[in-house]
């Protein structure tokens, strides 16, 4: 199934049904990052009925428990950073954005912003930066593992200014291959964080950051359509499920 997107006046042409790529780690039993163990998952029990057919029930009739940002692709609002905690429910509003996918190689375990610049400038030169609302960072080149558990790992992580530098060139969403755009250990700074969303987060909560996305390495830097899908959770981070489409 194919279908024709405009956005500012230039056409596109996808294949509804033939996303490129899945970026998304599943919510699953698999502890990921932040020190926590696992989710959990639960049969209700109440009284003689067990929600479990494995256990005798009719039915399978879960409890879930598991953290947004630990345990999943997950996105978050500014509310991450605020006093209250702002819903990703409510002030996520594009789903759909034209994105490039650039891969960055960390420099002793950081992103540096004359690296990134460099990159930032070759897609420029590539025409993929047209009218580009998201960005989706790789990190690791060798695509990651999916049950991996990141927690004292020292993670790459990206320098603060590519955070201000996205933010005033009119990024709205940024995706990373990481737990968090940040370092893990960094003395609550989360400096990066700060700087995409900007000394006045309140007004930027229609922006969001993407973590824990997995890139598989058949998926080449380029320009894509990014449908970024988020679940309906009333908090600031929700998982999501970031699907790429090639722009015919």
């Amino acid at each position: 199934m194919k279908a024709q997107i405009v956005i500012n006046d230039h056409s596109y042409t996808i294949e509804l049904n033939k996303p490129y790529a899945d970026l998304s780690m599943a919510v699953s039993n698999v502890a990921r990052a932040w020190y926590i163990n696992a989710p959990t998952f639960e049969p209700v029990v109440l009284g003689d009925w067990k929600g479990s057919v494995a256990l005798g029930g009719a039915v399978n009739f879960f409890n879930v428990s598991f953290n947004p940002h630990a345990h999943g692709t997950h996105t978050e609002t500014a509310g991450h950073i605020t006093k209250e905690r702002h819903s990703i429910n409510t002030h996520f509003k594009n789903p759909f954005t034209k994105s490039v996918l650039l891969t960055v190689t960390p420099k002793e375990g950081i992103v540096t912003f004359e690296h990134f610049l460099t990159q930032w400038e070759k897609a420029s030169g590539e025409d993929w930066l047209d009218e580009v609302k998201s960005v989706i960072f790789r990190t690791e080149q060798h695509g990651g593992s999916l049950t991996r558990e990141y927690s004292n790992t020292n993670w790459p992580f990206l320098a603060p200014e590519i955070g201000s530098f996205l933010r005033s060139s009119g990024i709205d969403h940024l995706v990373i291959d990481q737990p968090s755009v940040d370092q893990e250990e960094d003395g609550g700074a989360l400096a990066c964080h700060r700087s995409f969303w900007g000394p006045t987060p309140l007004e930027s909560l229609q922006r969001t950051i993407t973590e824990l996305a997995h890139i598989p390495t058949d998926v080449s830097d380029g320009a894509y359509l990014l449908n970024l899908q988020v679940a309906p959770l009333d908090n600031d981070a929700a998982p999501s499920r970031p699907i790429l489409y090639r722009l015919i």
